[in-house]
């Protein structure tokens, strides 16, 4: 997608020069304008959130423009989510209308929201078509060059915080479209290396397939095995300062998964390219925390491996042991996303980290529970989680807390070595996930996040049913928090 210039102006919203301007429009609320209120007065222009009316008034300096009165619902409820599916209404328009720049007259506490809902709403990927922007729609060509955010007491640091947080969980989403065959282990720390190279204050190392099992990854060699691309453990390190606690974001990257010798049913098997999403969101946070120069330390570990059947793949039945010294019957390959987190979560453990979040598109049972509304929580810490969940609320990226129990743990315990990868019938199949998962992180205060549901196929007007880039809001708000930022 184009890139589109963001700023922030805190004069009059009315002395835009952008050729489209916004107005918000709250239930029981007037508008100044006598021109506009008359829109509302004959029930063309309405308050509920996500209507947006057109217009047009005189523009300083001559001509005429176009007004969008964007509805947003009561102002006492508004909130950044719902300042988001106002954006994402309003550029949807704008689009529509063939505008160039755009002015949103920003209502107290939003600004950065706004941003992220027109930002993300704008995103299309179109690297294979012949003709870019090809479609079957009837809008105009083109598209928005510039976004201003306009009001007398706007923060400018809260609007370019928007700007960098959906850039960034945009280009997660690229690198979920993109193809299997170009975005492999090898491309993931590739774009692991771009990212480190733009900034002072990260540090990359990447272990190869010879290092992965030198390091004792037994869990990891054995799901890459049947793969003739080489895997990859991407571990970038940003030690921006020491406010809270040392970070650890751990994205399961699994840029094909076929199900290896448990081989998926062909059917919609095309979305296994997205068995990566987490990953992608972990890197390109990163991006984010490290543009945003956010005082704290961070430490992500990505795991990046495609799960393949072959005549050296793993098989089922076959015995590992991982990095913390468990081991661990692969009853099924399917299960393979587990196996590469479980040594991540130990590595990440063993240099240091003080508070674990994983990211991973986990299990198909979490999108049964929760469908793509919420992701699925689970922690080890209450503390923790809480904070989690905060983030969660905050962003928009909603969490639901699942329950982990000493009868859960009972069932991935294994026959014949510790732990067993797929217990055999499905019982809380994304609670045993978490469970095996639990033992990888010792006394760490760790949070597991099944974004199966939520990683693409979802309904947010903003990010629509394709690759939503799902974790990067909330990853970049945990380091916030942790930096002591309000």
């Amino acid at each position: 997608m184009p890139d589109i210039t963001v700023n922030a102006r805190s004069g009059a919203p009315e002395e835009t020069s952008a050729d489209t301007r916004v107005v918000a429009l709250f239930e029981g609320e007037e508008l100044a304008d006598a021109q506009l209120q008359e829109l509302v007065s004959l029930g063309e222009a309405k308050p509920g959130l996500g209507k947006v009316a057109t217009d047009r008034e005189d523009a300083p300096g001559g001509g005429r423009r176009r007004v969008l009165i964007a509805g947003l619902g009561k102002r006492e409820e508004l909130d950044s989510e719902k300042a988001r599916v106002a954006a994402a209404a309003v550029a949807g328009k704008a689009k529509e209308l063939g505008s160039v720049s755009l002015s949103w007259a920003a209502p107290d506490g939003v600004a950065g929201a706004l941003v992220e809902g027109t930002l993300l709403k704008l995103y299309s990927f179109d690297r294979f078509k012949s003709k870019k922007g090809d479609s079957d729609s009837d809008e105009p060509e083109g598209g928005l060059e510039s976004l201003e955010i306009a009001g007398p007491d706007l923060d400018p640091d809260e609007v370019e915080r928007g700007r960098v947080v959906a850039a960034a969980q945009n280009a997660a989403r690229d690198l979920q479209n993109l193809p299997s065959n170009v975005a492999d282990p090898t491309f993931l720390a590739g774009r692991a290396e771009e990212i480190a190279a733009g900034h002072d204050d990260l540090e990359l190392e990447v272990l190869d397939r010879d290092s992965i099992a030198a390091h004792g990854m037994g869990a990891f060699t054995a799901v890459a095995k049947g793969t003739d691309n080489e895997p990859r453990l991407i571990v970038l390190r940003y030690r921006g300062g020491e406010n809270g606690p040392h970070l650890g974001f751990v994205g399961k990257a699994v840029t094909f998964d076929t199900g290896g010798i448990s081989l998926k049913p062909g059917a919609k098997m095309s979305e296994m390219k997205f068995d990566m999403s987490g990953g992608a969101a972990v890197l390109e946070a990163m991006d984010a925390i490290a543009s945003l120069r956010l005082p704290v330390t961070v430490t992500a570990v990505v795991p990046a491996t495609e799960n393949m059947p072959s005549g050296h793949a793993t098989k089922p039945g076959d015995i590992v042991t991982a990095l913390n010294g468990k081991t661990i019957e692969i009853n099924n390959t399917d299960a393979e996303g587990r196996l590469i987190l479980a040594d991540s979560l130990a590595y990440a453990v063993e240099h240091g980290v003080e508070r674990i979040v994983n990211l991973a598109t986990l299990t198909g049972a979490i999108i049964i529970a929760l469908g793509s509304t919420h992701a699925g929580l689970f922690s080890n810490d209450d503390d923790w989680v809480g904070e989690v969940e905060e983030a969660c609320k905050g962003t928009g990226e909603l969490g639901w807390r699942l329950p982990l129990h000493s009868e859960y743990a009972d069932l991935v315990k294994g026959k014949y070595a510790d732990l067993d990868n797929a217990p055999e019938g499905r019982k809380a199949s994304s609670i045993t996930a978490a469970e095996f998962l639990k033992n990888f992180v010792g006394e760490v205060p760790w949070v597991h996040i099944d974004i199966a549901g939520t990683a693409w196929g979802g309904t947010r007007p903003y990010v629509g049913s394709g690759a939503s880039g799902f974790g990067v809001r909330t990853l970049v708000e945990l380091a916030r928090r942790a930096a002591g930022r309000p």
